[in-house]
């Protein structure tokens, strides 16, 4: 067995094959996470390129139709039943391994954002789409390629282990996750109402973000992960005026900065603080076409993050509070539209506590961090995540010069993907043996 602990420090196709020569008795000695990441190593240089490609092709929600032929093709070759076409673009993939056991699930998301890419990269995107009535660039700024890449590598691991694998692995690409404009379609939450599962609904879920970080790193909290989204719309209107002669119509500009201020106020000091974290946030003001002109109408845009419904439901009805008080004083009127609301990620505090050493092993020298803060971002990966027990874990990618969302956001290490796809097949792994030894239960049939 001394033999065999070195192994995982050979690189790439050198440490597979090594693996694979081995007989049958001896595979079996090595252990999961030496297995894992000698095949983690072997596919890198495929996840680097699918990511690389990917990135250079970034496609906005609902149309990932490049993507999705991309991900069902590879599925395909590896021999999974492959469904595509869920929720528009969406494809799932289900690999059945040799022996009966749990069923767990694996989800990364693919659409693109309406970003013009200033990375510099040899691969950036020069895409450009419709976007809002008007053509505009593309780029997957929030690190989907990565996620898309990392479990096409996964699933060619897991694909490669089927005789030994205890259960029913599910891949799901999702598309839509950033959302459309108007009404949010949520792509977890339609690929939900189309049924992706089926009748083989999984014990479990698992998905990986990257975020800017030390590179390798792997960070996650028990419970409330990432915060529950509401988006704001409110539409003023009053009767329009000389901008020098305010008090002969409404003060739409007075109405809206004191609106944006009492919303401060509310965020700070009219919910508990020390209970859960709680945004509330204008974060556009539109109205009016000249210095000398006060319009008649005007419209705020802006989102409520929030981890506790009841604080959220306490948060909403004081907004709405607000918002008709300050413009009644001001003698106009307000419209408050709520849309696109997404719950919170939840990660199940026991999954979690059992996913804790696989996790940490596939981070190696990196290391963990599972106490990390509240996010304020938000995921629609929560429709999963209040389905079904989750963990949804980020991982550190380096530090880019922009984060999330910012036109240089960017993988500054793609080592990282090789610890991304150890995490998922150790995960993955380690999830059915807990199932099949009775450590972890089945989920019950609602």
């Amino acid at each position: 067995m001394k033999m065999l602990t070195g192994i995982a420090a050979l690189g790439g196709a050198a440490s597979l094959a090594l693996l694979m020569a081995m007989p049958a008795a001896a595979q079996s000695a090595v252990s999961l996470d030496e297995r894992a990441a000698a095949q983690a190593a072997a596919v890198q240089a495929d996840v680097v390129k699918w990511r690389r490609d990917i990135h250079q092709h970034p496609e906005l929600s609902e149309e990932e139709v490049r993507t999705a032929k991309l991900v069902a093709d590879h599925l395909r070759a590896l021999g999974l039943e492959v469904r595509t076409g869920i929720a528009k673009t969406g494809v799932v993939g289900i690999l059945r391994g040799g022996k009966p056991g749990g069923v767990v699930a694996l989800r990364a998301d693919m659409d693109a954002l309406p970003v013009e890419e200033q990375t510099g990269l040899p691969f950036a995107s020069k895409v450009k789409a419709m976007y809002d009535g008007k053509q505009t660039s593309v780029m997957h700024a929030c690190g989907h390629d990565a996620h898309v890449a990392m479990l096409m590598g996964t699933a060619k691991i897991l694909a490669g282990m089927k005789a030994d694998i205890a259960g029913t692995v599910i891949f799901v690409f999702q598309p839509s996750e950033e959302g459309t404009l108007g009404p949010r379609v949520s792509g977890a939450e339609l690929m939900i109402k189309e049924n992706l599962f089926g009748a083989l609904e999984p014990d479990a879920i698992f998905a990986i973000h990257v975020v800017p970080g030390e590179s390798g790193k792997l960070l996650w909290r028990s419970g409330g992960m990432y915060a529950a989204s509401d988006r704001i719309e409110i539409r003023l209107s009053g009767k329009q005026t000389h901008g020098a002669r305010p008090w002969d119509g409404t003060d739409m500009p007075a109405i809206a900065s004191g609106i944006v201020q009492d919303f401060a106020h509310i965020a700070s000091r009219q919910v508990n603080v020390t209970h859960a974290p709680t945004v509330l946030t204008i974060a556009a003001i539109n109205g009016g076409n000249r210095f000398n002109i006060i319009p008649e109408s005007m419209t705020l845009l802006g989102t409520l993050r929030t981890f506790d419904p009841e604080m959220r439901k306490l948060a909403m009805a004081k907004a709405e509070a607000s918002v008709a008080s300050i413009s009644a004083l001001y003698g106009g009127s307000a419209e408050f539209i709520w849309t696109a609301p997404t719950p919170a990620v939840i990660n199940d505090p026991k999954l979690t506590a059992a996913m804790t050493d696989a996790l940490r092993k596939a981070a190696g020298k990196a290391g963990i961090d599972n106490q990390i803060d509240p996010a304020t971002g938000s995921d629609d990966y929560s429709y999963f995540s209040r389905l079904y027990p989750s963990i949804y874990y980020n991982l550190g990618i380096g530090f880019p010069k922009g984060t999330n969302h910012s036109p240089f956001f960017d993988v500054v290490d793609e080592g990282a993907l090789e610890v991304g796809v150890r995490s998922q097949v150790l995960t993955t792994l380690t999830f059915l043996q807990k199932i099949q030894s009775g450590e972890l239960p089945r989920r019950k049939a609602k």
